[in-house]
């Protein structure tokens, strides 16, 4: 068949115009990514590493409880046995940076998709092209606009793992009961009040689970981005790869494996009791303990439920 659109040469026109006309903006970006990077890297790597286990660990402790604390202190020490400790602060330096921007754009982005509709209909597809496009295809246009180092794999991770923080998070404000939103606005509150006030702690857990996902998306990307000199593990990876040295690459995998568990738990923990204490703040600032107010008795009589549900809206709102 003689029938060929030629989307590759578009792309391609596209990536020229960008790199012909967009040049300082491609620089600016790289710089600033570069900078969050080294200050990052600088607060786990200028301590000694008992340091920073022990503060890991009693993070840990307080997270989720001795049986953590124990566990992170034996990975974080198996890391130092296998000499993985500077690849993996390396590692942990790109997932942060690379997760921060992220979120920096998926949680407004999402709560901009629940109050805009054709927001919504414009970033849905955008979001599904996001997650389906195989992980190595970042590399290319990140190589493209920035070269070999830490800005391409920051540029490739971000776009990697943006969906979830805004699936995630609209999903979560969406799925706030609408009784409870509309309770707050009979008690005269405004928009931006109620979702700062109800629908952000109500919808918490959704989106510290976004979180959680996009920080695992981020390692596994970073972890990929090592083909592209952005270094830590991934560089381990990559040259085991290469050179067929199952002896680094069962170092540097197992080494993944551990810092995946624990940031993973580490996230899994602060969105727990993070939401408990937004949700306690909401519901617990009654006057007398939280008891209803006469103004709610009127909707307590039909469904107790709803009374509690107006009276707590108007407890967190005055």
């Amino acid at each position: 068949m003689g029938f060929r659109l030629p989307f590759g040469d578009w792309v391609e026109t596209g990536k020229d115009w960008i790199e012909n006309n967009l040049d300082w903006l491609l620089t600016l970006l790289g710089d600033i990514w570069n900078g969050l990077y080294d200050t990052a890297n600088w607060v786990f790597t200028s301590p000694p590493a008992i340091v920073v286990i022990v503060v890991l660990a009693l993070a840990a402790f307080v997270f989720r409880g001795w049986r953590f604390g124990l566990g992170t202190v034996v990975g974080l020490t198996f890391i130092i046995g296998v000499d993985q400790w500077n690849n993996a602060m390396d590692t942990i330096s790109l997932v942060i940076v690379s997760a921060f921007l992220a979120l920096l754009v998926a949680i407004p982005l999402g709560i901009w998709a629940t109050r805009n509709k054709t927001v919504s209909n414009i970033v849905k597809p955008i979001m599904d092209f996001l997650q389906t496009m195989p992980a190595f295809v970042y590399l290319i246009p990140a190589i493209a606009f920035f070269g070999i180092g830490v800005a391409p794999g920051i540029f490739a991770t971000v776009l990697f793992s943006l969906a979830p923080g805004v699936r995630l998070t609209e999903l979560g404000i969406r799925s706030v009961d609408k009784e409870v939103v509309e309770a707050g606005q009979a008690f005269g509150a405004s928009p931006r009040r109620i979702l700062r006030q109800i629908q952000l702690p109500l919808a918490m857990p959704s989106i510290m689970a976004g979180v959680n996902q996009v920080i695992m998306l981020s390692l596994s990307m970073v972890v990929i981005a090592g083909m592209v000199g952005a270094g830590g593990l991934g560089g381990d990876v990559a040259r085991a790869v290469s050179a067929l040295d199952i002896a680094i690459g069962a170092e540097a995998g197992i080494s993944v494996v551990i810092l995946a568990i624990i940031l993973d738990r580490f996230t899994g923990a602060f969105g727990n009791k993070r939401a408990k204490s937004l949700m306690d703040r909401l519901f617990h600032r009654l006057p007398g303990g939280g008891d209803s107010t006469d103004e709610s008795t009127d909707v307590a009589d039909t469904d107790p439920n709803k009374g509690e549900d107006r009276a707590t809206m108007q407890g967190a709102l005055t």
